[in-house]
This record gives C-alpha cells, sequence and structure tokens, in this order.
C-alpha cells in the first residue's frame, strides 16, 4: 500500500489543524493504521492508533482528549483531528500501515509498522 499524508501548515497555539491520509495500490480496510510524529532532533513518536475496523483506538499520552484519529475505508482514507494545539506539537507527522492486527489499548512502535507516507510538516506557534 502506498500512503500520502497531507494537511499540515503553521498554526497559531490553541488552533486546530486536519490530518489526512490517502492510500492507493491497495484498501485500508486490510490494515491497521497509525499516525506518528517526528520533532525536531527527536525520535519518532506514537501519536495514534486505530484497528481495521475502527472500532479499536489508542492515543499517546501527550495527545489524549486533544486528538482524534479515525478511518473511512470505504474513502482509503485515514484522519487525523488536531485541536488544542501546542508548540510541542510541532513536528513531521507520518501515517503508516501494519499488516498484523492491533487490538488497541497499547502504543504502536514504529518498528512495527510495515509502510510509511512521506510526512506532513506541523508548526505550532505560540
Amino acid at each position: 500500500v502506498q500512503l500520502q499524508a497531507y494537511g499540515g501548515g503553521l498554526v497559531q497555539a490553541g488552533g486546530s489543524l486536519r490530518l489526512s491520509c490517502a492510500a492507493s495500490r491497495h484498501t485500508v480496510s486490510a490494515y491497521t493504521m497509525g499516525w506518528f510524529r517526528q520533532p525536531p532532533g527527536k525520535e519518532r513518536e506514537f501519536v495514534a492508533g486505530i484497528n481495521r475496523s475502527g472500532r479499536s483506538i489508542s492515543y499517546g499520552d501527550y495527545v489524549k482528549g486533544r486528538f482524534t484519529i479515525s478511518r473511512d475505508n470505504a474513502k482509503n482514507t485515514l484522519t487525523l483531528q488536531m485541536n488544542s494545539l501546542r508548540p510541542e506539537d510541532t513536528a513531521v507527522y507520518y501515517c503508516a500501515a501494519r499488516e498484523l492486527h492491533y487490538s488497541g489499548g497499547y502504543i504502536l512502535e514504529p518498528k512495527s509498522m510495515d509502510y510509511w507516507g512521506k510526512g506532513t510538516q506541523v508548526t505550532v506557534s505560540s
């Protein structure tokens, strides 16, 4: 599956952005999907994960209550709604997929993902 994340940009603290991830070549319904981010000078970290049906979801502690992950298997897309953004949310955001089942309730390790899209930059100004 080929993935492409888009929707990043520059936003003031407290603002919102909506990221989308479009998939091609294969339907996303066959994959566990996730959002990850890589802040400047830091390692890539888990943001949110969602299972194939969309019923099991988990979030990184630092985004709980502010970010919402969702998927539309019919449209072959993955979405991350980001509200109440903070300067520390500044990062390159990536969508990723893996074939292994995901039951939710735990973070997804970047190394466990099989496919990655090109990232989209999110910058939050203070």
